[in-house]
């Protein structure tokens, strides 16, 4: 109660919760204690597109090269795509359909990182909308892999291919 106390007063007397529509998408991950993004007295976390980027898009735009996209952690997604596309350019591939998206007046979309695509996870259903298939992370493995997430049971590789045509969710921070 006193969380959501909290939740309410910081959002200007707004109560915000996962799952509810904000900021051009769905609230899908409001940052704890401990964790990155975490501002005492305030509201932050990760907003997800309502609907799918792509149902088949490949990791990279068709060469193999290290990105240096290696972050994992919550709050590495933004940077990671931002590697990803100054290194791989122009083309039609994960990172790139996020960093491109307009979406409700907000053009800061990015792919998100390995662990801030499992909160995402974790909410699914309280989000509505995901397949039970793989979605990219941001996150890479190697020069020729990826971590993706198994959405039909909460799997992440890492050995995944980057030239696998999988689905893509972008996400923002707020």
């Amino acid at each position: 109660v006193l969380l959501l106390a909290a939740l309410a007063s910081a959002a200007g007397g707004q109560s915000l919760a996962v799952g509810q529509p904000h900021q051009g998408g769905i609230i899908a991950h409001i940052f704890e204690p401990g964790e990155p993004g975490y501002v005492a007295g305030e509201v932050h976390g990760l907003i997800v597109a309502p609907v799918d980027q792509a149902e088949t898009a490949p990791w990279y735009n068709g060469t193999y090269l290290v990105t240096g996209a290696t972050g994992t952690v919550l709050g590495t997604g933004r940077p990671n795509t931002e590697l990803i596309v100054a290194k791989q350019g122009p083309g039609r591939y994960a990172a790139k359909l996020c960093a491109d998206l307009v979406l409700g007046g907000y053009d800061d979309w990015f792919l998100p990182s390995k662990d801030e695509l499992d909160r995402i996870y974790d909410n699914k259903r309280r989000i509505g909308g995901f397949a039970e298939q793989r979605y990219w992370t941001s996150s890479e493995a190697s020069r020729d892999n990826a971590w993706p997430q198994n959405f039909a049971n909460g799997y992440q590789y890492h050995l995944y291919d980057k030239y696998y045509e999988i689905r893509v969710r972008a996400v923002r921070a707020f």
